[in-house]
């Protein structure tokens, strides 16, 4: 019970690297509550303890009543006896051996039935808190079955069926409408839909063609496709999810670690408190049964179990019901410093934008018409590698623009492009590029906030082409939200103060920081901590890393699982979706609330019964079947209703 069977298992099985219940064993699948051994020996006891009960009071059988109820505690206790003894040989006292302690001071004092009832119950107790343990990371469970152990390979001599763990990184695996993905790999031929709501939690299947990834776990809905391999079964998004998520569950939070310390404070003291209550009424005269059975008790009531899962249940249950909603944190302490978060910073490129540049709009001047400035400008940027060119060349591509021949390219670095095109010279670039040429930006050109190719030749301005790293869809509406939950908003980005200025306009953003390099973004950051407090960094992960370090939590745009954005962060956005930035705000506020119920009820129920039992006012049955099952099962029921928080 004092464990909630929420220990990580670190056995190894044996089998080779990538075993799935090597990396999976926290979250395995076990049987439904009615197919469990257990259940055997709850029936068995349960039988002898009525039995004993009508021995006891209708058959006044006292020696056989006796017998039957030695019978309950040696069936249903030996588990119990036996971790009593291991914990007493290590020099301390466990929940385990609190019960025992109570069960043979009761039999000492003529009370066996209800000796045999509390370990009747605290075994029927830790069953059904286990049972209830993993209903909180059920959801998990059913992600990690989602992989199957075997792919489709497609050898010279045909094709022929693999373990997972048999199949290398470059291996061509066939997979057919309604199969699911092994590996995680890119798609060499074919095109389909694909249902990736098991790794990034978007339930709109995503297209899938040529050259795009696709990862294991995830479902083929209705075309054929081959893909290369290329992670191993031990490598894969899915199975990096389920090894950062078991680790994310050993980690304690900040109240965790308060509650153990103070669990391991209170359990001597009530135990004192129950060696007291016996001793000094017998000091003083009183009856040392009735003052036996009260200390007994009190023994009971002072089994610490409801208060020591109060926050480890709670904290399991939000971090695989994120997982399930595409959300991957690592660790307890995050949900709990997002509770505390009063500034939410935000990265511009790549994050509340898209990342990619792109042809907004084109100008002519000077009588030329808007398809030849785009055929020109195409031409001029063919051999640039810069992302201007790349937009301004898929735009080329969209509307079938000619690609003229070009002769002595320069490329002027910062500024722009030089070169000939049937023998007359043209250039392509920033304002900056015509400052020391007879050519000037016609007036009237509107370009604020936005990037601006500039194209002429020698003598005149031909036209302009306006570019956009378009903003994501729903990036007012979590900015919005943000403000509801009165968590100021500031946008970090390496862009100009025009551009800035424009994008934060049309987010909603409190305040921008602009003109920034990387290291620039970790003194906004420390900046904001100064002066508001607990920060959150969000970011693509990539270059915003020390940033991301920097903050109280770093949340990085996870990119469908990307290495750097999985290990750089702290919490990662598995869909690059930041509605779930909400989300993530409402699970964690959730959870703290949960968690100060469980605390709360369980000290106060303690504590009542504490004086209860000094009182005499309530017995064994009662101690052990409300104060310590029924309150343990309390809590992680009342924990249990954070995997029913939406994104």
């Amino acid at each position: 019970m004092q464990e909630l069977k929420l220990q990580m298992n670190n056995d190894s099985c044996g089998e080779k690297t990538g075993c799935s219940c090597c990396s999976t064993d926290i979250f395995e699948e076990k049987p439904p509550l009615w197919k469990r051994r257990q259940l055997i020996t709850i029936i068995v006891s349960g039988i002898l303890l009525v039995s004993g009960l009508l021995f006891e009071f209708a058959a006044s059988q006292h020696l056989a009543a006796l017998l039957v109820f030695i019978a309950v505690v040696a069936y249903a206790g030996r588990d119990i006896f036996r971790n009593a003894v291991r914990s007493a040989l290590k020099g301390r006292l466990d929940m385990n051996s609190l019960m025992c302690i109570a069960a043979m001071g009761a039999f000492f004092i003529g009370h066996a039935e209800e000796g045999a009832a509390v370990i009747f119950l605290f075994f029927v107790a830790e069953y059904l808190e286990e049972y209830a343990g993993d209903n909180a990371r059920r959801s998990m469970s059913r992600l990690l079955h989602m992989a199957p152990e075997t792919a489709k390979v497609k050898r010279p001599e045909g094709e022929i069926e693999l373990h997972v763990h048999e199949v290398g990184k470059g291996e061509l695996i066939a997979i057919r409408p309604g199969e699911k993905v092994p590996l995680d790999g890119k798609v060499e031929a074919g095109h389909s839909s694909i249902d990736e709501s098991a790794i990034t939690g978007e339930s709109v299947p995503v297209s899938k063609a040529e050259g795009d990834k696709v990862y294991a776990g995830t479902m083929n809905e209705e075309g054929y496709l081959e893909i290369r391999t290329t992670k191993r079964s031990d490598e894969t998004v899915l199975s990096r999810i389920v090894k950062l998520v078991k680790e994310a569950e050993r980690k304690k939070s900040g109240t965790e670690r308060f509650i153990d310390k103070f669990a391991a404070v209170y359990t001597p003291v009530v135990i004192g408190l129950a060696f007291a209550t016996f001793i000094i009424p017998l000091m003083l005269g009183h009856s040392w049964e009735t003052w036996l059975y009260r200390a007994l008790v009190l023994l009971v009531v002072s089994c610490p179990c409801a208060l020591a899962i109060s926050t480890p249940v709670a904290m399991v249950s939000a971090i695989t019901s994120a997982a399930r909603h595409g959300v991957l944190i690592k660790g307890a302490s995050f949900i709990e410093e997002i509770n505390r978060v009063r500034v939410f910073a935000f990265d511009k490129t790549g994050t509340l934008t898209r990342g990619k540049l792109e042809v907004i709009g084109i100008t002519g001047f000077n009588g030329y018409l808007i398809e030849e400035v785009l055929s020109i400008a195409a031409s001029l940027e063919s051999r640039s590698g810069h992302p201007i060119a790349k937009a301004v060349m898929k735009k080329a591509s969209e509307e079938g623009s000619e690609i003229l021949e070009i002769d002595r390219f320069i490329s002027i670095k910062g500024r722009g492009i030089e070169a000939e095109i049937d023998g007359k010279k043209y250039y392509a670039g920033a304002p900056g590029l015509f400052d020391d040429l007879p050519v000037s930006i016609p007036e009237g050109d509107e370009t604020k906030g936005k990037t601006a190719l500039y194209i002429a030749d020698e003598s005149r301005m031909i036209g302009a082409i306006v570019l956009a790293d378009k903003m994501r869809v729903n990036v007012p509406d979590v900015i919005r939200d943000l403000k509801k939950q009165h968590i100021r908003t500031e946008m970090l980005t390496g862009d100009n103060e025009e551009v800035a200025s424009a994008l934060a306009e049309q987010t909603g953003v409190d305040s921008f920081f602009a003109g920034l390099l990387p290291e620039d973004k970790v003194s906004a950051v420390d900046k904001l901590k100064d002066r508001f407090g607990c920060v959150a960094m969000v970011g693509d992960g990539v270059n915003d890393a020390p940033a991301l370090a920097s903050a109280d939590v770093g949340i990085a745009m996870g990119h469908a699982g990307t290495d750097v954005a999985i290990e750089t962060a702290d919490i990662a956005l598995m869909h690059d979706d930041l509605s779930k930035i909400d989300y993530l705000v409402k699970l964690s506020r959730k959870t703290m609330k949960v968690v100060r119920q469980n605390i709360i009820v369980a000290l106060l129920i303690k504590g009542t019964f504490t004086v209860l039992a000094v009182f005499g006012l309530i017995n064994l049955w009662v101690a052990v079947g409300v104060g310590d099952m029924g309150l343990s099962l309390a809590v992680i029921l009342n924990a249990m209703r954070l995997t029913r928080v939406r994104a």
